[in-house]
């Protein structure tokens, strides 16, 4: 695909692909990023577009996917397991403890996993890398780092409802 037919074909579907990132983001300078990324990686593939059925639904799905993975690191970032990490200033003095709390729990129980699943945690969730980024970082099979991603992730979801719960039974004994 040349640059005269990019522009003619592909650029007047802009606003399409904007409405959709704007409905996702709720916010116009992202959704414009987001529009903006979608249509380099696409001219990047340029001579590969012939294979795809539908540019247009091709577009349309890296508009999407994008849009999730930006919405993904704003909930990641909001509790954030950095050591850096402080909580919002908007939460009152008791929620920021409870959160700074939570996150020393996590990052002791992210330290008792199997190194394994410890490398994968830290990279995905804490780093945020993409599996094909993780996968060049590790040399791990991307299977492989799918199952010990869900193993960990439940483990330290496990240990922590058990550490809730048993602060709950204690906080009620001491009543």
């Amino acid at each position: 695909m040349d640059t005269e037919e990019f522009k003619t074909r592909l650029l007047p579907l802009k606003n399409k692909f904007y409405r959709l990132a704007m409905r996702l983001l709720n916010n116009r300078e992202e959704a414009e990023d987001v529009v903006q990324e979608v249509f380099l990686k696409t001219w990047k593939m340029r001579d590969d577009l012939e294979k795809y059925r539908s540019v247009e639904a091709l577009m349309m799905t890296m508009t999407r996917n994008m849009c999730l993975d930006k919405l993904k690191m704003k909930k990641n970032k909001a509790l954030s397991l950095h050591p850096d990490y402080n909580p919002p200033q908007h939460q009152n003095p008791h929620e920021q403890s409870e959160q700074k709390d939570l996150v020393r729990r996590v990052r002791q129980v992210i330290g008792q996993l199997p190194e394994q699943q410890r490398t994968i945690i830290q990279l995905r969730d804490v780093e945020a890398y993409s599996f094909d980024e993780m996968m060049e970082i590790t040399g791990f099979d991307k299977n492989y780092m799918r199952v010990n991603l869900s193993r960990a992730r439940k483990k330290i979801r496990e240990t922590i409802e058990k550490l809730q719960q048993s602060e709950l039974q204690q906080n009620k004994t001491n009543s």
